[in-house]
């Protein structure tokens, strides 16, 4: 009789292993930061609605507009982020960039923006910044090796 118990072998001995490993890899196509598509396009979101969460369309009106084109910015790298990943996570350090441009933007388009404006353009800006950079180091590091 033969044995058909389920038993889990090692598959480097098999003779398609190489081939195997590299079809999985190119199906995943760099699929490694796969948690920080939710979280950015969360942020992007946010902040796109952040001016009428907060009410501060009055008190800063300029700020409306570059919140809104901000989280759609950031919302759209979100979306590249799924659609593309192995072309878009060269643009992770964007995000960082666009998180920095948001911690200062309250005082370079606003006019003396109070404590709560202030504040909700640095903790986005902070966050920006936090998850770029972890996309940028987690897509280089699932880079093949040469």
């Amino acid at each position: 009789m033969a044995n058909v118990s389920p038993t889990r072998g090692d598959i480097s001995t098999h003779p398609d292993a190489a081939e195997m490993r590299e079809r999985y890899a190119r199906m995943l196509g760099g699929r490694d930061v796969v948690l920080m598509d939710g979280p950015v396009f969360l942020l992007g979101l946010y902040c796109a609605a952040s001016p009428w969460i907060l009410h501060y369309t009055l008190s800063q009106p300029a700020l409306v507009p570059h919140n809104l084109i901000m989280g759609v910015a950031i919302g759209l790298l979100a979306l590249g982020f799924t659609a593309a990943p192995a072309r878009m996570y060269g643009l992770s350090w964007a995000m960082c960039a666009l998180g920095v441009w948001m911690i200062i933007a309250p005082w370079i388009v606003g006019t003396s923006p109070d404590m709560g404006v202030a504040l909700n353009n640095i903790i986005i800006g902070a966050l920006a910044i936090i998850l770029g950079a972890m996309c940028a180091v987690t897509a280089a590091r699932s880079l093949p090796k040469p």
